[in-house]
């Protein structure tokens, strides 16, 4: 089977929503194991359209083949919704997908943490007043909301799913690292990773979503 033919999913998906151990899958108890209809190709095109970016071809075809979001990884794959004409991803996280810049290439092929940019945060005990210290305070984190969150960090990023802790996890669309997917752990200051198979490879959509499915299988049996 090839990584994209997505034909037994939905039939995984059904016999895990079945099983009377399925709820104590992580995440499961949000996205319930359902998976919200496919995108029609005129759809798909009409989405491709607006955000001037083809898709890669195994998150592509997941949209075609399985649903448009739904049961996945963590808490389940942001869906895709069309809102007075507009196709937007939906999810806690889901607003960091920037439609505007996802054509231009994501600018990373390895781990970066912006986090190693910032000062040194300041120490009360270094400041004569709580106004001084509060100030100096207050200026850091416009330093540290700056560099953290430059928008050119998040360019040719499309956001599929949220790990909990305001951790997420995006397909990149654009640039050299196009098809694999990396992990957002701003939130926590450990900047972005690329995510990696057991043998050290990329993880490209279709191996993220399946090994995911697979632990699912195997946590539910187990529980």
């Amino acid at each position: 089977m090839t990584g994209h033919d997505w034909s037994d999913v939905p039939e995984r998906l059904a016999r895990l929503a079945a099983a009377p151990t399925a709820g104590k899958v992580f995440g499961a108890l949000g996205h319930e194991w359902l998976v919200e209809p496919p995108l029609t190709e005129a759809e798909l095109t009409e989405l491709e359209s607006q955000v001037r970016v083809e898709l890669p071809e195994e998150y592509r075809s997941f949209l075609r083949q399985v649903g448009r979001g739904g049961a996945g990884p963590f808490y389940g794959l942001f869906p895709l919704r069309r809102v007075d004409g507009r196709w937007e991803w939906e999810g806690d996280g889901a607003e960091l997908t920037a439609r505007e810049t996802l054509s231009q290439p994501f600018p990373y092929t390895e781990a970066v943490n912006p986090a190693l940019r910032l000062p040194e945060h300041p120490d009360e005990d270094d400041f004569a007043t709580a106004e001084e210290f509060a100030a100096a305070e207050e200026s850091w984190w416009e330093q540290h909301d700056a560099i953290m969150y430059d928008p050119a960090h998040f360019i040719g990023l499309v956001y599929l799913s949220h790990r909990g802790c305001a951790l997420r996890d995006a397909l990149v669309v654009s640039g050299p690292a196009r098809g694999t997917m990396w992990t957002d752990r701003t939130a926590d200051e450990g900047g972005f990773e690329p995510m990696t198979d057991t043998d050290g490879t990329p993880l490209g959509f279709a191996r993220w979503y399946r090994r995911w499915l697979d632990q699912a299988t195997e946590q539910a049996a187990a529980a």
